[in-house]
């Protein structure tokens, strides 16, 4: 018997048993690989009925805050809060340590070549690794703690504490393109690059999402627009994940629901609601058919609430076409 919710997704079996922080979903197959505050990274095989299977499991030795499929779905990359970062490959069941810092590793990302791989800390640096040397090919100074990153190839966007923004080309990955202040006026908490690399988006902690586009003659497409408010209440954006086909994007926050978004437009597409918590993570599997979202306690109220009978639950949704199509605009007479 296949467990659901209210959504009639699917419930991922043997979830994580503490905090949930990042999902990746391989490009090449439907397995998912969730890190969590357990110390832990999960992979799971999501089979054509939408039950899920346990398929490996590794260990850091502190809170995994970040996890990410290789483009050719071999390895998974994930960092920890014990300042390294470990690369697993999933024909050898092995991890090893592939990167340090002198701080927690909040994000990690695939850059350009295949054994490239960027970390970024509340050292307040990203450095780029080869996977297959112990010391990293360049490090990046940044003006404060990192917070989000993603990349795209060639665009990078990384985002720091005191609502820094640093844009890098990654053809020149040691000096940013651009280093600006984020639109928002509040703590980034999510970024996420457009799939065609022209522009990213940011998430802030108080229900908003910045459009920004990376060359100045399109600065005048850039908006900002509320989300995941409720009456007075505001709540984080806590992740952003686009549609690989469509180029429309989800967003998920703390107030346990999720918005399908159509940013050229200007609309949202769908919006719905889980009734367990806090959504910490989410993305879409390599066609976009499947998305996936954890409901997790998300700090976002303290450590007073971090209780152990908070969930942690992950769903898949079965993604229906129109509900991620882009709308087309009425074209004026």
């Amino acid at each position: 018997m296949l467990s659901s919710n209210v959504n009639k997704d699917f419930e991922v079996s043997q979830p994580p048993e503490d905090g949930i922080s990042e999902l990746s979903f391989s490009t090449q197959a439907d397995f998912l690989a969730v890190s969590s505050w357990d110390n832990q990274v999960r992979i799971y095989e999501v089979q054509p009925n939408g039950s899920t299977v346990g398929k490996a499991m590794y260990n850091h030795e502190g809170p995994v805050l970040c996890c990410k499929w290789s483009k050719d779905g071999t390895k998974i990359a994930s960092g920890s809060a014990d300042k390294t970062a470990k690369l697993y490959d999933t024909a050898t069941g092995q991890s090893q340590q592939i990167a340090q810092h002198d701080a927690p590793i909040s994000c990690i990302q695939w850059v350009g070549e295949q054994n490239i791989v960027a970390t970024g800390s509340w050292d307040k640096t990203v450095k780029y690794w080869d996977t297959r040397s112990p010391n990293p090919v360049g490090t990046v100074n940044l003006p404060e703690r990192c917070y989000a990153m993603d990349a795209t190839f060639p665009l990078m966007v990384v985002g720091t504490a005191e609502r820094h923004v640093l844009v890098f080309n990654l053809n020149n990955p040691t000096t940013p393109y651009k280093t600006l202040t984020s639109p928002l006026k509040w703590q980034t908490r999510s970024i996420s690059c457009f799939p065609n690399s022209s522009g990213y988006l940011v998430g802030s902690i108080e229900g908003r999402v910045g459009v920004q586009y990376v060359e100045d003659k399109d600065q005048g497409s850039n908006f900002s627009f509320k989300c995941h408010r409720e009456n007075s209440n505001v709540y984080a954006v806590n992740a952003m994940s686009f549609h690989p086909v469509h180029g429309t994007f989800a967003t998920t926050g703390s107030d346990g629901t999720i918005n399908f978004w159509d940013k050229d437009s200007k609309q949202r597409l769908k919006a719905f609601s889980n009734v367990g918590g806090p959504i910490s993570a989410c993305t879409f599997n390599r066609n976009g058919s499947i998305f996936a979202y954890s409901v997790s306690y998300d700090w976002s109220k303290g450590h007073q609430h971090a209780t152990p009978s908070n969930k942690n639950q992950i769903f898949l949704h079965a993604v229906k076409e129109d509900d991620v199509k882009p709308r087309t605009l009425a074209k004026k007479r």
